[in-house]
Order: C-alpha cells, then structure tokens, then sequence
C-alpha cells in the first residue's frame, strides 16, 4: 500500500494553478514518517513546528490540569511565520 495515492490534493493548485501556504505538508508529513527530516525541512520548513503544535494541542485535551494556551499561541505563530516567510521565497526563487 502506498500512501502517496491517499493523499488528498490542494484545491487551491488544481483550481489556480498555485501552492497554497500548506502545500506540501502531507508529503513532508511522509518523509518524517520515513525519517528523511531533512528532506521533510526542504519539502514544507513549517513540518516540525506544525508537529509540536498539535502535540501540544492534544496535551492541552489530555492534561487538564496545565495551561498550555500560551504556547499553543507562540507555537501558532511561529508557524505561520514560518509558512508565510517559505511561501514567499519559494516563489521568490522561481
């Protein structure tokens, strides 16, 4: 079974033509699976906080006891930065 025929494709490329911001994160999601990290980092840089983000998301629904609304935002953030700053290399570098 290959999981590459699983994936489900960007709408936002097939109707215009154009990666979105997430682009790539499934197959980048793969390559981690796979261990190869860092051909994970150059296929979506935002991989490893968008996988700290939603470890912490599901600690926040497990732990009840311990407030992890202050680095669910931070790590929030940092990844949309992140994805916004490859975004617009990416197609700097075109």
């Amino acid at each position: 079974m290959k999981l590459d025929d699983y994936m489900i494709p960007c709408m936002n490329k097939s109707v215009f033509g154009l990666d979105c911001l997430g682009c790539g994160t499934q197959r980048a999601l793969l390559l981690v699976f796979n261990g190869e990290f860092l051909k994970a980092f150059y296929m979506f840089p935002a991989i490893y906080t968008t996988i700290a983000f939603f470890v912490v998301l599901a600690l926040n629904f497990i732990d009840k006891s311990r407030n992890y609304h202050k680095i669910i935002v931070t790590l929030a953030i940092l990844n949309a930065l992140i994805m916004i700053i490859s975004y617009f290399y990416k197609f700097s570098n075109l």
